[in-house]
């Protein structure tokens, strides 16, 4: 039996478009056939991001863009590629919409900062959460965040190993939050009930279906919470006491 070789990898088509305003990244790509461009890639991007905040990611398609400028489907394929490559786009040009503050001089603060930072991108474009199975970490804007970041951790006696992990730690930790708080959202919307509503709806029948069931610590814990959040969960203490103890411990890390 033959072997036939494996092709070999091809340039990610996205990469150039991700660095077109850069040095050596390339020029703002141009129609290969037909009339002029009649808007921008920025603008087409800038459009999408704005759909997918509003409405959400599944209803940014190149048809609906297309349709808000006016354009054919198909001619959106002369700015960009693919869907995949337009959501690498989006990421790192919602990414470059949040002007991160200077860093502070306290290191406690420099690493809730970054956490805080995070958390709070993901608020205002939540469709970042469901970005999967493409690269947008690649583009300028996500680098320059990387790059700040870095900094932030910097000078703390860690190595370069132990500052790339402990950006993933701040950022995954704020990611989940985020995630938490979207799907109390999202239940909200499709329930049409806030979480105190739900739970004084079915309390009774929790208690009947529950009857004869025994769960002391988790009784006990969770009426303290309950009475505490007023509801099953509060993502906002969960940020604060979550970010305080991974601090602490790194902080307790670097002083061993």
């Amino acid at each position: 039996m033959s072997h036939v070789p494996d092709q070999p990898a091809q340039p990610d088509p996205s990469l150039r478009l991700l660095w077109r305003h850069r040095s050596g990244g390339g020029e703002e790509p141009k129609a290969r056939r037909g009339p002029k461009q009649k808007v921008s890639l920025d603008e087409v991007v800038d459009a999408a991001v704005d759909l997918a905040d509003a409405e959400g990611l599944a209803a940014v398609t190149m048809r609906a863009l297309a349709q808000r400028f006016g354009l054919g489907a198909m001619t959106l394929y002369t700015y960009i590629p693919s869907r995949d490559a337009l959501l690498v786009l989006m990421a790192d040009q919602a990414v470059g919409r949040t002007e991160v503050p200077d860093l502070p001089e306290d290191p406690r603060e420099r690493l809730e900062l970054v956490a805080r930072v995070q958390h709070d991108e993901l608020r205002a474009h939540p469709w970042l959460l469901e970005v999967q199975d493409v690269r947008p970490w690649l583009g300028p804007n996500m680098s320059d965040r990387y790059e700040w970041q870095l900094q932030a951790v910097d000078g703390l006696g860690l190595t370069d190993l132990e500052m790339d992990q402990t950006v993933a730690v701040l950022i995954g930790f704020a990611g989940n939050i985020a995630r938490s708080e979207l799907m109390k959202r999202r239940a909200e919307q499709v329930t049409g009930m806030t979480e105190a509503e739900w739970w004084e709806a079915n309390y009774e029948t929790l208690n009947e279906v529950m009857a004869g069931t025994h769960y002391p610590l988790a009784n006990r814990v969770g009426t303290a919470a309950g009475e505490a959040y007023q509801a099953a969960t509060d993502p906002a203490r969960e940020l604060d006491y979550g970010l305080a103890r991974i601090i602490d411990g790194i902080l307790a890390h670097v002083r061993k």
